[in-house]
């Protein structure tokens, strides 16, 4: 009995190192993984605003239960955009801002006015289909300066923060949303999508073939993680608005950025 004691002792405490090393790797995990979402928050920065849900979208509903995230599906039928058939006079503003696009290598087709009653419209609307290399998918009808401030953010930003994390450049942005004649639900206020001002991000997908999706991602996706903390901070630079997954419900599976101009002057980033 006694030898068989002696000869277990070693096995039996080799056994509880092992466990001890488990216990302590799965420890240094979990606070990794603490720390990787806490980097880069930006939950507290300014303000809270609530951009909320909005009026006309909504899902399960007509031609939008088909295709959900496409703005220009309405209740029950496609939109199409009028392309611009002659430039007329541009402010001196617009003239200036279509100078920028070029120089950030935006290619943009200039549209015809949008008038869709009330408030919604864009009176000098440009359709960007690509920033650089980077493809947007699909093609976003916004104002002018709009298209200036997210050219900046994906340029300057964006594609920086992707060649850091993963070594790659930025092939598309899938966009969910951008010119959208819709109110803010509950509160009867127009939505920054209504002017042309906002565009939903809700996917990256990278040069790799690697796509990020904007949606929460999970305790041990640490590089998806710090991506998106990085570029929704760095946002705040360049938009009025940024908000995006735990920030609401709504807000779950994208990221809102606006341009907003708040008499304030304040900026919301969540």
């Amino acid at each position: 009995m006694a030898g068989n004691s002696r000869s277990a002792t070693p096995g039996a405490s080799l056994s509880r190192r092992l466990m001890r090393s488990l216990a302590t790797l799965a420890a240094l995990t979990a606070a990794a993984g603490v720390s990787a979402c806490n980097t880069g928050s930006v939950f507290d920065l300014q303000p809270a605003v609530d951009v909320g849900t909005t009026s006309t979208v909504q899902p399960g509903v007509g031609m939008q239960a088909l295709v959900p995230s496409n703005p220009y599906m309405t209740a029950a039928y496609p939109r199409f955009d009028r392309p611009l058939s002659s430039p007329g006079q541009l402010p001196q503003e617009e003239v200036d801002c279509r100078k920028e696009l070029k120089k950030l290598r935006v290619s943009y087709t200039d549209l015809a006015p949008i008038n869709d009653g009330g408030q919604c419209g864009i009176a000098h609307p440009v359709k960007v289909t690509a920033i650089g290399n980077v493809e947007m998918k699909p093609a976003a009808t916004l104002t002018c300066a709009m298209a200036a401030s997210f050219a900046s953010w994906t340029r300057n930003e964006l594609s920086a923060a992707a060649r850091w994390r993963y070594f790659s450049g930025v092939r598309s942005i899938r966009q969910g949303s951008s010119y959208s004649c819709r109110k803010i639900r509950g509160e009867g206020v127009l939505s920054e999508h209504g002017k042309g001002n906002a565009l939903d991000v809700m996917a990256i997908e990278l040069n790799n073939g690697k796509v990020v999706d904007v949606r929460k991602p999970g305790l041990f996706a640490f590089r998806e993680r710090g991506l998106l903390n990085t570029v929704r901070a760095d946002g705040c630079s360049y938009f009025t608005t940024v908000l995006g997954p735990g920030y609401n419900y709504d807000h779950r599976d994208h990221f809102h950025f606006d341009i907003k101009n708040r008499k304030s002057g304040y900026r919301a980033c969540r």
